[in-house]
């Protein structure tokens, strides 16, 4: 395991697709936390809260370039290449958002500087996930 490095923190203004209008504008805080190097969390500021989304830095990356994903989240390139498409679907509902592929692929460049593509391992502490699973049995 590495040396403590500190996390990777973004803010992007995505626009939440609604049919027949403009996108209305969704402040989204981006965060990598090399504690754990495989997630992206991204928190949607949606109303009076903030909805958490957790999902994997490789599916943010492949999704920049190709349709990628095919659970409850799928990133894809949009028509206009200055964006991206990330289709959000839960038990209660689903969202289609897009976010400037430029301010997307910034963040994922300063994750890769924090903890590099295939040295995800190094940094991750299986004992420790495997404690905090056994605490919540």
């Amino acid at each position: 395991m590495g040396t403590e490095s500190p996390a990777v923190r973004a803010t992007v203004i995505f626009g939440l697709r609604t049919f027949g209008a403009v996108p209305l504008p969704v402040r989204a805080d981006l965060e990598y936390d090399p504690s754990d190097p495989y997630a992206i969390a991204v928190g949607y500021h949606a109303g009076p809260g903030v909805v958490r989304w957790l999902f994997g830095r490789d599916l943010l990356a492949d999704g920049l370039i190709a349709p990628a994903g095919d659970g409850d989240v799928r990133v894809r390139p949009a028509a206009d290449p200055a964006r991206v498409i990330v289709e959000l679907n839960a038990p209660d509902g689903s969202a289609v958002l897009e976010a400037p592929a430029s301010e997307l692929a910034d963040f994922l460049d300063r994750t890769y500087d924090e903890i590099p593509a295939g040295d995800e391992a190094r940094w991750f502490d299986f004992d420790h996930e495997l404690t905090k699973l056994a605490m919540h049995d």
